[in-house]
């Protein structure tokens, strides 16, 4: 639920005079219904899925559009935006937008044959491929190790090497607490607790491998751990002056940060990178490798072979290449 709904005879229905972006404090704002049912219609939509809705509402109210809305007045945004806006972003913000009626009970214009064609429209004259970040490859990881000193420096090791090996996503790799961590002879399982194709916290394990180098991400988890003394609750936290542990969580934004920062100093360029780039360098840095696609997922956790072929293809681009006879 995106609106600040009211309950009347029986149907929600939103009020003429609710201006929608002022409303947005919670995803689950409903009135008259249990506190139960209201706290898991919010846990039902993910924190950073809750900000894009609103991000999508307020722009659309900045442009002058209003919730109802009419399907003529979504295309005439649709095609203003179209100026300036990617054709991905456009679509999140229509969804956005569509959201915030079904969600209400209203009529939803996203479904009007005229948007859906607007839409096309705009796909075909302005369509260009979603950037991806660059891959963060093994060598270039482990050409940025020297790099990290000091008590960030231990932390930062730890976060990038176990955020590669374990393919983790920047949220999950931040999310991590010390209590989902298991040290085993063969190295650590990690539980991911929930992940962005896990909403409903079935949880999965993930196993990280004793490296056979220095670069061993394992003993970088327990060095940090041991230099840190956390025991429970955030893995990964922010680091003062003077080496000072925090009890604050990183955020994810800062392993986007912490990746671009490294990179900058080991000559790379850092606008290519984020936190992303640690996942998506497994992925890479395995294929190459010749690790087999079912083994990478086991690792990744990818439901089907469409995501990670995006990344295979890109890693093997030069191998047995067409034109390699010339």
């Amino acid at each position: 639920v995106v609106l600040s709904i009211v309950k009347n005879g029986g149907q929600f229905v939103t009020p003429a005079s609710v201006n929608p972006c002022n409303q947005l404090q919670s995803i689950a704002q409903v009135e008259g219904l249990p506190p139960a049912v209201s706290a898991y219609l919010k846990l039902a939509v993910a924190d950073n899925t809750r900000l894009a809705y609103q991000q999508d509402l307020v722009d659309f109210q900045r442009w002058g559009g209003e919730i109802p809305t009419q399907p003529e007045t979504l295309a005439t945004y649709i095609a203003d935006r179209a100026t300036y806006l990617s054709p991905y972003t456009i679509t999140r913000r229509v969804v956005g937008i569509s959201k915030a009626h079904t969600s209400s009970g209203l009529p939803d214009p996203a479904k009007h044959d005229l948007v859906r064609t607007v839409l096309r429209g705009v796909r075909r004259s302005h369509g260009r491929q979603q950037r991806q970040a660059a891959p963060l490859l093994k060598l270039d990881l482990l050409g940025m190790l020297p790099l990290m000193s000091g008590s960030k420096g231990v932390r930062d090791r730890a976060l990038m090497l176990v955020g590669f090996a374990a393919a983790l996503r920047r949220s999950e790799l931040v999310a991590l607490d010390v209590e989902d961590l298991q040290f085993v002879r063969e190295g650590l399982i990690v539980l991911l607790r929930r992940s962005k194709t896990d909403p409903e916290a079935l949880g999965r394990k993930i196993a990280v491998p004793l490296g056979r180098t220095h670069a061993c991400p394992v003993k970088a988890v327990s060095q940090w751990l041991e230099l840190s003394q956390i025991v429970a609750g955030p893995m990964f936290r922010s680091v003062a002056k003077g080496g000072v542990v925090s009890a604050q969580r990183l955020s994810a934004q800062s392993v986007a940060l912490i990746v671009k920062g490294y990179a900058q100093a080991a000559g790379l360029p850092s606008v290519e990178f984020s936190g992303h780039s640690l996942r998506s360098g497994l992925v890479t840095s395995a294929s190459q490798a010749g690790i087999a696609s079912h083994r990478i997922m086991a690792q990744t956790g990818h439901r089907s072979m469409e995501m990670l072929n995006r990344y295979i293809r890109d890693a093997n681009l030069f191998e047995n290449n067409a034109a390699g006879f010339l």
